[in-house]
């Protein structure tokens, strides 16, 4: 029997996982941005590890205000989270050297987003040959690090 050693996933096995309020709110009003995985903040809106990344270096960009659709942005706020999109994706090239990004919104449950009334916009580095036979024959994905190793690389270059 193989055996896929992810030993970071057993704070998430034991956790709480119901949260009280939004994840985004409860992590801008934070002042622990370590335990909370915001690398970057800015004056409208703030750059976020997620927690349960497609690949490890999974970034998402949110405004402060907390609204469910891109249409309610100021034109500032667009402004703002676009020059973070690029800031993340150059951190990313800098520390990561990816071969390529997924960027993208998920607007509504049924569009695939797992939080609904604070958008955000999703940073996702890929590799060739990311994807494998783990995700096509058992349904698993396989983070090559630990979310507080690639925090870490991050916020040192992400000032």
């Amino acid at each position: 029997m193989e055996k896929l050693w992810a030993p970071w996933r057993i704070g998430y096995i034991l956790s709480d996982k119901k949260e009280d309020g939004c994840v985004f709110c409860n992590a801008l009003n934070s002042d622990n941005d370590e335990e909370r995985l915001v690398l970057y903040r800015a004056n409208l809106s703030f750059i976020i590890m997620n927690l349960y990344p497609y690949n490890a270096g999974h970034l998402m960009v949110v405004p402060n205000r907390h609204i469910d659709s891109p249409l309610k942005l100021t034109r500032e706020e667009q402004a703002e989270m676009f020059e973070l999109v690029n800031k993340g994706i150059e951190v990313i090239n800098k520390v990561m050297k990816p071969d390529g990004f997924n960027l993208g919104m998920n607007l509504g449950r049924p569009a695939g987003a797992g939080i609904d009334d604070h958008i955000h916009i999703h940073i996702v580095p890929r590799w060739s040959g990311d994807t494998n036979f783990m995700s096509t024959v058992s349904d698993t994905k396989v983070i090559s690090e630990a979310l507080k190793e690639t925090y870490n690389k991050l916020k040192e270059v992400m000032r």
